[in-house]
């Protein structure tokens, strides 16, 4: 049986292959398909009771295998299992597009006595029509259509915009010397080493990824080599990447997601993107973010000056250098701190291995939130991924 159609309390991971992801949520579609024709029947009692036990639960089973298809293609990315979640992008994304401009299950949940729910559903009936609104249910005719073409584009757009980001990260390497290495920690250096070998190279395999490109940031010796990878991860999925690096430019796909925000707020009565963002969030308006955001730059920045002033009066006389470029920064960084406190994160590595890490940081969050966790089973898509039961511990038991 297709791993995302079986019930199951936990996603089965270890089951999903590319193959399962277009059958399935066909499936699921057409099921939530009729549960919406269900419930926007004229005769379907409108009350929150009802709604939910046929459209939200059709919904979720839906959510629940797109969601573990997307946490899939974020994680285990494969050529397969890309064109899998694109062939499937489209669908999905014009369904719950559809469903929230609903003209019928609007007026559904309009005709919802507020009388009849609790505190918890008159909040999330609230929320509801809401994204009713925000969702293009007021709109009628062309605007209607453009915004439900307006969603798709953006899906397409965005994962497109990940889809480059991540290959052009993939796609850098740089092969260095074992001199170009000095200062790197020594678990890098292997880790790099063996890269290379694995690829019959000779020399040390550099990536943009953080476990190689953080510590060669902070320890490398070599500014040269640090301004290498500086310049390659600054640059990725951009037009001032190098050579055949520009493949994955981005710079049309961010102009494009800009003018398409611009339009949907447009159509929903908003001046900017901005404005419409808000509504859902905290904050009043555009205006109050950055007013907030300024205000905290302010009292930040004379002690951002000063610690500026302090590494580079540093580095002039400690490490010769008397114009630090953007890739320097983090090398100063680490070595005044080893200079002025004595400290050195290579040597609080050894103090900090994983398990003790995870110990302390669970032990925080059970003592705050009256929780347990603890270490259990579940299916996984690597042999590397732990899993952890989290469970309320409180007068009444879990």
């Amino acid at each position: 049986m297709n791993p995302l159609l079986q019930a199951s309390p936990l996603p089965l991971f270890d089951q999903i292959q590319p193959e399962h992801i277009e059958p399935a949520l066909d499936t699921l579609l057409r099921q939530a398909e009729d549960a919406l024709s269900t419930v926007t029947a004229a005769e379907f009692p409108a009350t929150w009771q009802a709604i939910a036990a046929e459209l939200d639960v059709a919904t979720e089973k839906l959510g629940v295998a797109w969601g573990s298809v997307s946490h899939l293609n974020a994680v285990a990315d494969t050529p397969e299992l890309r064109a899998a979640y694109n062939t499937c992008l489209p669908k999905v994304t014009e369904f719950w597009t559809r469903l929230g401009a609903d003209e019928r299950l609007y007026a559904k949940y309009k005709a919802i006595a507020p009388e009849s729910l609790n505190t918890e559903q008159r909040q999330a009936h609230k929320n509801a029509l809401r994204n009713f609104v925000l969702g293009g249910a007021d709109l009628q005719g062309a605007e209607r259509e453009r915004f439900a073409a307006i969603q798709e584009q953006m899906a397409a757009l965005s994962q497109l915009f990940s889809e480059h980001t991540l290959d052009a990260t993939d796609a850098f390497s740089y092969y260095a010397t074992r001199e170009e290495l000095t200062g790197v920690p020594d678990d890098v250096v292997q880790g790099a080493r063996n890269a290379a070998q694995a690829e019959g190279k000779e020399g040390y395999k550099l990536t943009l990824k953080m476990p190689c490109y953080l510590p060669v940031m902070q320890f490398a010796k070599s500014s040269a080599l640090r301004g290498t990878l500086y310049r390659a991860y600054v640059t990725r999925a951009s037009d001032q990447a190098e050579d055949t690096a520009k493949q994955f430019d981005n710079t049309d796909t961010m102009r494009s997601i800009l003018t398409l925000r611009k339009e949907e707020a447009a159509l929903l009565g908003y001046p900017n993107f901005g404005a419409l963002s808000v509504v859902t969030k905290m904050a009043d308006s555009p205006t109050a973010v950055i007013r907030f955001l300024r205000d905290l730059a302010a009292k930040a920045r004379p002690y951002g000056q000063q610690d500026v002033a302090d590494m580079r009066a540093f580095a002039a006389e400690h490490l010769g250098l008397t114009d630090p470029q953007a890739w320097d920064w983090p090398y100063i960084g680490e070595k005044l701190k080893e200079a002025r406190y004595s400290f050195s994160e290579q040597e609080v590595k050894q103090y900090f291995t994983l398990p003790k890490v995870l110990a302390g940081l669970f032990k925080i969050v059970e003592t705050l939130f009256d929780v347990e966790i603890t270490p259990d089973t579940a299916p996984v898509w690597n042999p590397n991924v732990s899993f952890y039961r989290l469970e309320r511990v409180g007068p009444q038991g879990r």
